[in-house]
């Protein structure tokens, strides 16, 4: 029976073979194949891992033999023999998923080495330092990553070496000094496993093989994954590539680089190189790497094939390049290259740069930049104004600002980050193993590492604020405190870092909102022409109407009028219209109201010059207006035990007698919506008066208004026909009174099951429909949202039961299927049946990408999402051309 293909040569590979090879694998070979200088090497597949475990965690039947058979391929290609005392081939063994998750799975370098061989190295190269520093490596290495022994075991020898031999780094070990390491190393390996060392490099290849399937399901790589929603079921491929070695003297090197800066986006080669160093060194932040600039004084015709290799890899690859190099006496080899993280602000910058230098179009420049990445520009950085007191200065390792209590255990930042506590991750380095403290941390501050350290690549990916590198401050973790002179911060202690100039700032500091750069309007604008989906904005203040208008919506989609009751100045006038016992009372309260109502209006029609302004009438249940029942009870309590007046007593038992005779047992599918407007039409028609006075005075004003009258909650044609009886005869009344004439729609909101399966019946009514997804999700689910995700979505999302919080994303399938069906039963009665959506999901790239699917003419959705949606949109129509 013939087996699967399992391992592939780099020269039998492409880069289109992403998801068989990886992303890693796929760029090795597609280098090779460009004539690029590539180490030899072969890639085991994807599916080979799937496979893996499929079989319980087992190599699938052929994959030994056929990496034997590549094995053989490699000895022939390089001179060299696998266990060979004198001159033996060593290989590094890496993940390579199909979407890029950095430090998040497992590597092992220097594999082939044993105590026969190492002298072999040593021989052949002249170098026993060298040979032996790899072998202590390896050894580091394979425990930790193969056979699962605590890292700090082997660092605290090599720190008490160091220490003993009285050295800063690494590199200024002796040969004699690393042996002492190495048998020390065996001996860890020894008393952990109860077994020595593994001395046969091919037991070595296929337990390191096996490490790094297992390293796919590691606890630090689902979360990455969950984190930015990389599905579980890819598994990685594995990389096997002949060793060359950057830690061959001071004509060797390592490094990592973009072909742009992956902060800003400036066209200019960003990144930094170790002399006498393997590529752990550079990522691990343990030695403080050297700019790139640096290597072309130091390695001059090195540096000019470099910087050509990028620029030709980033023409090939038409996007900015991360690339591992490594430098063996005066040879560049290139190790990796992989489209690069980026940060919104640099995303937008190389999308607009590669079009006008005529490497993309406009097209793929909108999907070049992640929507959900614009919050990272649409939110607030430091004001320069404000007196900062300035700590210490690090690297600024990705942009933006955040204030936190200091807390040094990613364990301990997860916690009170859940718990809506506002925390900074400070840490010497952080490791994979911390990316559930950062993902719940507003940002991250480091005394050692790069600007390619894990907390510098994992923090801009995430949106984050990272300081790295600022070894002003001395961690003390068992103090749980940092230091910086005399100065000492502890744990709980709020201090702020600004990730866009390396400052750690004591205490929390003022912040003001971004301004939008050239380049983002620009992207922008390309958006706009290319999108059918229109862009409003839920606004219930003028201010919010001209933020939003600022990030380009084109018009409101959601005004809530509810919001409006809620103020301080009106709230007793409304509780005074609800506690009303004749209708006399209640409309006196309504008068009050009206002017306050109508100004409310005026301001964000105004604002919105000309644009519509969809105003939904009062939704919630009038008890949301009143005082807490259980409070007033325990106030009533008070004043009878402390003989308040009797006046005053009776008073409030009247109040708590009205509010628990508002109070409903499931108030959400209770008396709301258009059942307040039917059971009390005086609130409807003070509300349209409002509105359609506000109207007229502005028209009379010379403004163009045209807003559009939302009725909520309607689940059958005969409250609507009702409710728009009256806002036409308010509308004719208001009309007449003033003598002017303004445009003015009335329709409705889908936010109900039996709303969306009767929409012909609806439309007839109905000028526009707008879906209230909420509510729709709640309703269609059976799901209070409250509820739901205070006590099992998160489970519900963890177990897979459901793909994604149907609250955050919208429900394609049983949400979206009565969308998809009200909008084409409205259609057919109303072909010009005006459709739009507002909420939550009227900002979130998925949700909008439905919207244009199902033919929505709008979304909306929060001012600062706007910008948000307006590039979903224009993705939308892209990727489904």
């Amino acid at each position: 029976m013939s087996t699967a293909k399992y391992v592939y040569l780099f020269n039998e590979g492409r880069a289109d073979m992403k998801s068989l090879l990886g992303g890693k694998g796929a760029n090795l070979a597609e280098m090779t194949n460009i004539g690029l200088p590539v180490p030899p090497g072969f890639v085991i597949t994807t599916e080979a891992c799937r496979d893996f475990y499929n079989a319980g965690q087992k190599f699938p039947e052929g994959l030994e033999e056929q990496t034997l058979e590549k094995v053989k391929f490699l000895e022939e290609i390089t001179g060299k023999k696998f266990g060979d005392p004198q001159n033996p081939l060593l290989v590094s063994v890496r993940s390579g998923a199909v979407i890029s998750m950095p430090g998040m799975m497992d590597t092992v370098l220097n594999l082939g080495l044993n105590d026969e061989t190492v002298e072999g190295l040593a021989a052949s190269t002249g170098n026993k330092r060298f040979a032996y520093d790899c072998y202590r490596r390896f050894l580091q290495m394979f425990g930790d990553v193969v056979l699962g022994i605590d890292h700090h075991r082997f660092e605290t020898i090599l720190e008490e070496k160091k220490a003993e031999k009285e050295v800063q780094f690494d590199n200024q070990l002796t040969a004699g000094d690393w042996q002492d390491v190495i048998e020390k190393y065996k001996n860890i390996i020894n008393t952990e496993t109860g077994k020595p060392f593994p001395q046969d490099p091919m037991d070595q290849l296929f337990k390191a093989i096996h490490a790094v399937f297992n390293s796919w399901n590691t606890e630090r790589a689902i979360v990455y994954r969950r984190v930015h929603k990389i599905p579980d079921d890819l598994g990685t491929a594995v990389n096997v590539v002949t060793m060359v070695f950057g830690n061959m003297g001071d004509d060797s090197g390592t490094g990592v680089a973009f072909t742009r800066n992956p902060s800003t986006g400036e066209k200019v080669l960003y990144g930094e190189y170790l002399t006498n160093a393997q590529g752990e060194d550079v990522v691990a932040g343990i030695r403080t790497p050297q700019p790139i600039a640096k290597l072309e004084e130091e390695m001059p015709d090195v540096y000019r094939q470099f910087k050509e290799t990028c620029e030709l890899l980033e023409k090939h690859y038409r996007d900015m390049q991360d690339i591992e190099f490594t430098i063996e006496r005066g040879k560049l080899w290139i190790l990796q290259t992989r489209n690069g993280k980026r940060t919104a602000q640099a995303a937008i910058k190389i999308a607009v740069d590669m079009v006008e230098e005529g490497l993309i179009t406009k097209e793929e420049a909108v999907t070049r930049v992640e929507p959900s990445q614009l919050d990272q520009l649409l939110h607030r950085r430091i004001d320069p104004s404000s007196k900062l007191n300035v700590l210490a200065k690090g690297l600024p390792a990705s942009p933006g600002s955040a204030s936190g209590k200091v807390v040094f255990d990613a364990d301990l930042a997860e916690k009170m980050g859940k718990e809506g506590e506002k925390v900074l991750l400070v840490r010497m380095e952080t490791t994979p193993d911390d990316i559930h403290g950062i993902v719940e941390s507003q940002g991250v501050l480091t005394s050692r590492g790069g600007m390619t350290s894990h907390a510098a690549v994992v923090a801009r990916g995430m949106g984050k604020p990272c300081v790295c590198g600022c070894d002003e401050i001395k961690i003390d973790y068992a103090a749980k405190q940092f230091s910086v002179g005399e100065q000492v911060i502890k744990e709980g202690d709020v201090i702020s870092i600004d990730g866009s100039t390396g400052q750690v700032l004591l205490g929390e500091v003022p912040m003001i909102d971004p301004e939008l750069s050239v380049e983002f309007k620009k992207l922008l604008e390309w958006a706009d022409e290319i999108r059918d989906l229109g862009v409003r904005t839920n606004a219930d203040t003028p201010e919010d109407a001209a933020k939003a208008r600022e990030f380009g919506a084109e018009g409101i989609g959601l005004t809530r009028t509810e919001h409006m009751f809620m103020a301080q100045d009106r709230l007793p006038i409304v509780q005074e219209m609800i506690l009303a016992s004749t209708l006399e009372e209640r409309q006196e309260a309504l008068n009050k109201l009206l002017p306050m109502q109508q100004e409310d209006f005026y301001g964000i029609l105004k604002a919105m010059k000309g644009l519509p302004v969809c105003i939904r009438l009062l939704d919630p249940p009038l008890h949301e207006f009143l005082p807490n029942a259980e409070e007033l009870a325990v106030e009533i309590t008070r004043l009878k035990l402390s003989g308040a007046d009797e006046s005053e007593i009776r008073a409030k038992e009247e109040l708590l007698r009205k509010v628990r005779s508002l109070t409903e047992f499931n108030p959400m599918l209770g008396h709301r919506g258009c059942r307040l407007g039917i059971t009390y039409p005086e609130i409807y028609k003070m509300q349209a008066r409002a509105i359609f006075q506000a109207a007229a005075k502005l028209v009379e004003e010379g403004y163009e208004v045209f807003p559009e009258v939302e009725i909520p909650l309607v689940m059958e044609v005969n409250e609507l026909s009702y409710l728009k009886e009256l806002v036409i005869k308010v509308a004719d009344k208001v009309m007449n009174e003033t003598g002017v004439k303004f445009k003015y729609a009335v329709g409705t909101m889908i936010e109900l099951p039996r709303a969306a399966l009767l929409a012909d019946e609806i439309a007839q009514e109905a000028e526009f429909f707008s879906f209230g997804t909420n509510d729709l999700t709640q309703t269609t689910f059976g799901f209070s949202r409250d509820d739901a995700e205070g006590k099992f979505m998160h489970q519900y999302t963890e177990l897979k039961i459901l793909k994604e919080n149907p609250f955050v994303v919208l429900d394609r399938k049983g949400v979206g299927k009565l969308m998809k069906m009200a909008v084409q039963e409205g259609r057919k009665v109303r072909p010009d049946l005006l459709v739009g959506i507002c909420g939550e999901h009227g900002g979130e790239p998925s949700s909008v990408e439905f919207c244009h699917l199902i033919g929505l003419d709008y979304v909306s959705c929060s001012p600062y999402r706007v910008p948000i949606a307006r590039l979903a949109a224009a993705q939308a129509k892209v990727n489904n051309k």
